[in-house]
């Protein structure tokens, strides 16, 4: 333990300027694993200040290092456990209680012993010791000065150490003593001897020389006996003033502390009289306030801001942030009491002028729409909104204070304004079914819109009037009637209704919501001055905040659409039920509506608002609509019966997909709903394509490759106009299609119109293709020359043109007018033709060569044949 001590000392205390006095060593309870030492020490600095640390040993370095330090007044009570029976344990109290086990009972009581002594000596207010041993709390008198404190330090048992190191003057002794003698190493016993010696022979010189000294010795003595006495003198006068001078230092010590005592008493005082102060202020109202709360007009804008001001002031004063010990005081109860029935009667007083209000301005509202002229437009609220925001700020008040009486207040006015709104959608929804039941003038196309509407819906008529007309179904024949002039005018007033319609519902029912947020309060407590500033600059005319307004617009939640749908109970049924009206009247609004209704949700800056959640469900129902109108044309289309008296032509579905897209096209451009267009073009044209085979082969009075033919050349040439991207390998598909069966009718309708010629000829390739040489050909008697010439006279070019001019009529015949294959497919036949005379050729001039036989016509006078055919015709 003294190494312990000593290396403590040393490496933690000293580099401080301070003296490990006691130490233990110890763990906290419950944590054996976790060791320190508690240390109590002195600084070597005055004032002497004790202090006590918690020293424990650094993981990685090893070295002792302070973890915690308490200055010894901090010490409250040094709790032993127990007094009687041994026990490890010990608690120590300061700003907390710190539990402790010693490594033994007597490291412990030594410990506790080392606080009594020190805090005996140089503490005024000493902490409490408790369950500790009677022997080990000893008495111990306090320090008088500098000399009596280096006197008594005897009286604490760990300020002296045990091992005492060499100075360096000593070693430096040793180290000279050890140089001199050249054994002291290698000897030590010889050294020692030497030593031992040498001591003697000192000893012996200074016997002599003290005995021949013995009078100087007495004088010496004499000398320091009254030395001693004059001592003995000055120490007692010393001790005299030692005394007096510590009763004047625990004079002084006890006023320090009564001044102390005084200047706490005077802030005490001081802070009492700031805190009633403050108190006063907090619970004082002018009367000319409670006469405001008591008797203020709320009908005029003076007496609504003077009691928005008072209702303030006594939010303010309920709402005082006051200590709770002096809301016990009896006048702060009854000023507490005044304000709570001040409170209570303007509540009501305000609950009942403001329920009169809303039921007012509903009645008046609604006798105001009876009266005028039905117009096709939502009639704004503005007014009314205009009357009720100056009572913005006491509705705040009245939710803060009485929220029962607010709610009931918020359900007075959805109650009166829902029926209102009602009343209002549904007349215009009607008037606008009245609209599209009207049969439109084409020169004065939607005159019964207002100029409001003509502008919103400018760009909507400009792309319509492009349109080349469009069918109800796929699979009509009766064009002029699905896609008439009548038909297009109806859908481009079906156009301009729908975005009025939505452009008008938009503005009613932000103006609506901002309202509600602004006058309920639902976003929060948002402050009102800007609103104020609003109707300053706007004069006489209200306008409500614009949607630029970031807290309204971050605030929204589902208490504002909770209440907008209140307001609006009907309003999605409503247009949900127009959009089946028009979906039922014609299969294309699905289009229009599908566009207008898209522009509409995705350019609502609040996607999470009342507005456009009943759009986004409304639009659902629109898509559905679209998909079942498209799942009709296809129905449609599969249903397509094959005529049996007529050639067939170009399909009526064929026909009527250019005008189908054409109008689709006009209606989606720059639509970001193009997506659902394109899905609905590929299912469409799939269809289309297996249905062109399938009429093809049940087609009775036209070939199946004409009806092949024509159709997909229709599609290549509709899609080739139309460049829709989705649709570009559709394209390639119909091309592809249309030039296969355009060879295989080629081949087909040609045929063989030199069926003898074409038959030796064949023989001839077989021959050879069995290994005969060309020209040993001629010598078999099935080919020979004279068979060929036999054979070549039986087409002559009279025969030959004959036979051209029959195909030519056969393809006039199965070929329709309208989409104009003629000289197509006559040029195809040409050059096959052509490519049949020239194998001819080529196979004479290999079998039977310098024979001089040749066809009786000539690749120019085919050339002239089929010329003369076509202009002939």
């Amino acid at each position: 333990m003294t190494a312990i001590k000593h290396t403590l000392n040393r490496d933690v205390f000293l580099p401080n300027d301070e003296r490990l006095i006691g130490f233990v060593h110890v763990t906290k309870v419950g944590r054996k694993k976790k060791t320190s030492f508690l240390c109590a020490a002195l600084s070597t600095e005055t004032p002497v200040q004790a202090r006590v640390y918690q020293v424990k040993k650094a993981d990685k370095t090893e070295a002792y290092k302070k973890k915690v330090t308490w200055l010894l007044r901090e010490l409250k009570v040094v709790d032993g456990k127990s007094s009687s029976k041994e026990t490890a344990e010990f608690d120590l109290h300061f700003e907390k209680v710190y539990k402790w086990v010693a490594s033994s009972v007597h490291d412990k009581e030594t410990f506790i012993s080392c606080l009594w002594k020190l805090s005996q000596r140089y503490l005024i207010q000493k902490p409490d010791f408790l369950n500790v041993p009677r022997h080990l709390l000893e008495e111990v008198s306090r320090p008088t000065g500098s000399v009596q404190t280096t006197q008594q330090e005897d009286d604490i048992v760990t300020m002296e150490d045990d091992y005492q190191a060499l100075t360096s003057k000593e070693e430096t002794d040793l180290d000279q003593l050890m140089s001199e003698c050249k054994i002291a190493i290698s000897n030590a016993e010889l050294f020692a001897e030497q030593l031992s010696k040498q001591l003697s022979v000192l000893d012996g010189a200074n016997i002599h020389s003290i005995m021949g000294s013995e009078d100087q010795v007495l004088n010496l003595m004499r000398l320091l006996d009254d030395g001693i006495r004059s001592a003995e003198t000055i120490e007692d006068k010393l001790d005299f003033y030692d005394s007096i001078l510590q009763n004047v230092k625990d004079q002084m010590e006890v006023m320090k502390e009564k001044d102390a005592l005084i200047n706490t008493r005077n802030k005490n005082h001081q802070l009492l009289l700031e805190e009633l102060d403050n108190l006063v202020k907090q619970l004082d109202i002018d009367t000319r306030h409670l006469k405001a709360l008591t008797d203020g007009d709320l009908s005029t804008p003076g007496g609504i801001c003077e009691c928005t001001t008072a209702a303030h002031i006594l939010q303010r004063c309920l709402n005082a942030d006051i200590h709770p010990a002096l809301n016990q005081m009896a006048a702060v109860e009854e000023q507490q009491r005044k304000f709570t029935r001040f409170s209570d009667k303007f509540g009501k007083r305000l609950a009942y002028h403001l329920n009169n209000l809303f039921i007012q301005q509903g009645n008046v509202l609604g006798e105001t729409l009876s009266r005028q002229v039905p117009e096709f437009k939502l009639p704004p609220h503005h007014s009314a909104h205009r009357d009720l925001t100056p009572y913005a700020d006491l509705m705040l008040w009245l939710k803060n204070s009485d929220f029962d009486c607010f709610t009931q207040l918020s359900k007075v006015y959805t109650q009166n304004l829902s029926k209102l709104y009602n009343k209002e959608i549904q007349d215009f929804l009607e008037m606008a079914k009245q609209k599209l039941g009207t049969k439109p003038d084409k020169n004065k196309l939607g005159v019964g819109l207002s100029a409001q509407a003509r502008a919103l819906s400018g760009s909507s008529s400009s792309l319509n009037r492009k349109m080349s007309g469009s069918v109800q179904s796929l699979n009509s024949d009766s064009i002029s009637m699905h896609g008439s002039s009548h038909d297009l005018a109806m859908r481009h007033l079906f156009d301009q209704i729908i975005d009025k319609i939505l452009s008008e519902l938009e503005p009613v029912c932000l103006a609506e919501q901002d309202f509600c947020v602004r006058f309920f309060h639902l976003a929060g407590d948002i402050s009102v001055n800007k609103e104020a500033k609003q109707e300053e600059e706007s004069d006489d005319v209200w306008k409500p905040l614009q949607p630029s307004a970031p807290e309204v617009v971050r605030h929204m939640n589902e208490e504002v659409r909770r209440m907008m749908g209140e307001l609006f109970p009907n309003l999605e049924s409503e247009l949900e039920a127009f959009v089946s009206y028009a979906d039922r009247l014609d299969g294309f609004n699905s289009m229009y509506m599908l566009v207008r209704m898209s522009q509409h949700v995705n350019n609502a800056q609040d996607t999470g608002s009342f507005l456009s959640l009943m759009f986004a469900s409304c639009l659902v129902k629109i898509k559905r609509n679209f998909d079942k109108f498209i799942a009709n044309q296809i129905k449609a289309i599969q249903d397509f019966k094959v005529s049996k008296k007529s050639r067939c032509g170009i399909i009526a579905f064929v026909h009527n997909f250019e005008e189908f897209a054409n109008q689709a096209e006009s209606i989606f451009k720059g639509s970001d709903r193009h997506t659902h267009l394109d899905k609905s073009y590929k299912a469409l044209v799939v269809v289309i394509y297996e249905q062109i085979v399938r009429v093809a082969s049940e087609s009775q009075k036209t070939p199946k490759d004409v009806v092949m033919m024509e159709n997909f050349h229709h599609m290549y040439s509709t899609l080739s106009t139309l460049k829709i991207p989705c649709l570009e390998s559709d394209r390639k598909e119909a091309k592809q299609i249309y030039q296969d069966n355009l060879n295989s009718y080629t081949l087909n309708l040609l045929g063989r119109p030199l069926e003898k010629l074409h038959v030796f000829f064949e023989g001839v390739q077989n021959r050879v293709a069995t290994g005969v040489k060309p020209e040993e050909v001629g010598f078999q008697l099935a080919f020979s020359k004279q068979e060929l010439r036999k054979v070549i006279k039986e087409y002559p070019v009279k025969e030959v043109k004959k036979g051209l001019d029959g195909i030519y009529k056969k393809t006039l015949k199965d070929l329709c007018e309208e989409e104009n294959l003629l000289q197509v497919v006559w040029f195809s036949m040409q050059d096959e033709f052509i490519k049949q005379i020239k194998h001819y050729e080529d196979l004479i001039n290999q079998c039977y060569p310098d024979s001089g036989i040749t066809l009786e016509f000539k690749v120019d006078d085919v050339l002239s044949f089929f010329s003369e055919i076509a202009q002939n015709h």
